[in-house]
């Protein structure tokens, strides 16, 4: 069952398919509105094209997936409509040399540029500024992010943000278009222990709202609805939702950057012992299935 705050996730043989290889295939979801999904593998193993797919972003090869009753690839449009991206290298970075406010500014102009009603448009200015104001200030909340305790307030760059902080902004930009489905990439990359665990808090919380979690991750925090893109299947609970396995049957370990409907897995690849002529095939049907993905 679906809901208008979150968005129901299945997946069923799911594939993503290069001309020489796949980036991950035999996926197999069944999340309910409001779940914490992780998405977790190792480097290089398809993991952000899983996200990038189940999202909109990336068109799939086989198999079949439905996000919030959007079947996939056939409403691909719809499900990005419904859909925000946090923090994917290559695809939705924050600008290091942005503040803060800037940032912010930025993200609820668009949205009420390319989201808002023609009456929304035609308010009076100051109605216009406010309501905008009230959406910044709600995702900033939702995110735990608080730019009064930033060295420079809003007025702080990107640069000079701790890796949870920019973390915390990047959730709060995509918060800002109040979406149904939340991905995130590398969610527990270069973070302690202790910020591991704020970062999966902060998932968590925004998923106790009603808003459906993906987050890529090279460990799955307890309590999440687990999918694996490496050779292993894996089943995992929730307090609220029956199990969930998935198998991926091939890993590949490329990338290449390219735009938000033509996007890669911006991640390292892992390292091999050594390769072999069948493994380099594989290997490069990653940017292979990165590419077809600009047909969408």
């Amino acid at each position: 069952m679906d809901s208008p705050h979150g968005a129901a996730v299945t997946a069923e043989d799911f594939g993503l398919k290069g001309p020489r290889g796949w980036a991950f295939r035999g996926v197999r979801l069944d999340a309910p509105p409001g779940a914490l999904v992780a998405i977790e593998g190792p480097s290089g193993s398809g993991r952000t094209c899983l996200l990038l797919a189940l999202t909109g972003r990336m068109r799939p090869s086989e198999g079949r997936a439905e996000v919030g009753g959007l079947r996939l690839p056939r409403q691909m449009a719809a499900a990005r409509r419904i859909s925000a991206l946090g923090p994917v290298p290559g695809v939705s970075e924050l600008d290091p040399a942005f503040t803060v406010a800037e940032h912010l500014r930025e993200r609820a102009l668009l949205q009420r540029r390319f989201d808002g009603s023609l009456r929304a448009l035609l308010r009076p200015r100051a109605e216009r500024t406010a309501a905008a104001r009230d959406r910044i200030d709600t995702a900033l909340a939702a995110a735990g992010l608080d730019p009064a305790t930033l060295p420079k307030a809003e007025r702080t760059s990107v640069r000079d943000l701790e890796r949870l902080e920019a973390l915390r902004l990047s959730v709060a930009l995509a918060l800002i278009g109040r979406p149904r489905l939340l991905a995130v990439d590398d969610t527990d990359l270069k973070l302690s222990d202790a910020e591991r665990a704020e970062a999966w808090e902060l998932l968590r919380s925004v998923a106790d709202s009603g808003t459906t979690v993906l987050a890529v991750c090279s460990q799955a925090p307890g309590g999440a609805i687990s999918v694996r893109t490496d050779n292993s299947a894996t089943t995992a609970t929730t307090a609220t939702t029956a199990t969930t396995a998935t198998t991926a049957t091939e890993s590949v370990s490329d990338t290449a950057d390219v735009t938000e409907a033509d996007a890669t897995d911006a991640s390292e690849p892992a390292e091999a012992p050594e390769a072999t002529t069948t493994e380099k095939t594989t290997d490069e049907g990653t940017a292979d299935a990165f590419a077809e993905t600009g047909r969408a």
